[in-house]
């Protein structure tokens, strides 16, 4: 991770600030491309929703999954139109408890997590911030308004994701990212505009058993070049290449399939 504990803290809270001006006065019905079917109201209820979803499990240390009933954001059918003001608030209120929850956790605490990678305190902390700069993406761009993302908080998304990515579990939820694997089948992608203190470049390895990636400038069957936030929206699969202001050089049919084959969420 390149954040502290208390950095991903803050930022729940200060990405959700971000999506809360962006839907200042916005029309909550305003239906999001890539999340097919919601609106910008049912983004923002889901996000709060799963929010405070990881607020209860980080408050009653949990060490197995939260009763299904708990799941009740997946439910958005009742928030096709409503006030813009009142989404602002409730948004506001479950961001600052998550906050508050996991600084009282602290780093470090056991936890039961969805996914077997880092079962502490700490997962939350880092899957909730990027939960909301990624949600924060979605409203923004459906409401076409202008989006970036402060570079640290970025280039540790597209670390995180590439993690989530590459878990051995991904084969058992997925099977056919396996077709992924394959002598030749590298990925490098590098952000052209970023500090080279943040070294944002990355190598995705194909070519082995299992799905394997690292911070590295490394030749590849296709470089993926462009601005930080270009990048992690098309990694992410919340910008279409075709409209992105993105560079792909060689096997751009690799990247095609990698896409395609890797995407969680």
């Amino acid at each position: 991770m390149t954040l502290t504990f208390e950095r991903y803290c803050d930022e729940i809270v200060s990405q959700t600030e971000l999506l809360r001006q962006t839907l200042a006065g916005a029309d909550t019905a305003t239906p999001v491309p890539s999340c097919p079917g919601w609106s910008v109201g049912q983004l923002g209820r889901h996000l709060g929703g799963a929010q405070r979803w990881a607020t209860a499990a980080v408050s009653r240390r949990v060490r197995e999954p939260l009763p299904e009933d708990e799941f009740a954001f997946r439910d958005l059918s009742g928030y096709l139109d409503e006030d813009s003001e009142q989404l602002r608030q409730w948004l506001a209120a479950g961001a600052d408890k998550l906050a508050a929850a996991l600084r009282e956790a602290g780093p470090g605490l056991p936890l039961w997590t969805p996914v077997p990678v880092q079962p502490t305190s700490d997962f939350y902390a880092r899957r909730f911030t990027h939960e909301t700069l990624i949600h924060r993406a979605d409203a923004t761009l459906a409401l076409g308004a202008d989006y970036h993302a402060d570079p640290v908080v970025a280039t540790d998304a597209i670390d995180e994701w590439l993690t989530l990515g590459s878990l051995p579990l991904m084969f058992e939820y997925k099977p056919e990212t396996r077709e992924l694997l394959g002598p030749g089948r590298t990925l490098h992608f590098h952000a052209t505009d970023a500090d080279p203190d943040l070294h944002a470049e990355w190598t995705v390895d194909l070519t082995g058993e299992a799905i394997a990636w690292r911070r590295a400038h490394e030749r590849a069957a296709v470089a993926v070049r462009g601005p930080l936030t270009e990048l992690l929206l098309v990694i992410y699969r919340r910008r279409p290449l075709a409209d992105a202001d993105i560079e792909v050089l060689g096997d751009g049919e690799l990247f095609d399939f990698w896409l395609d084959r890797v995407s969680f969420g």
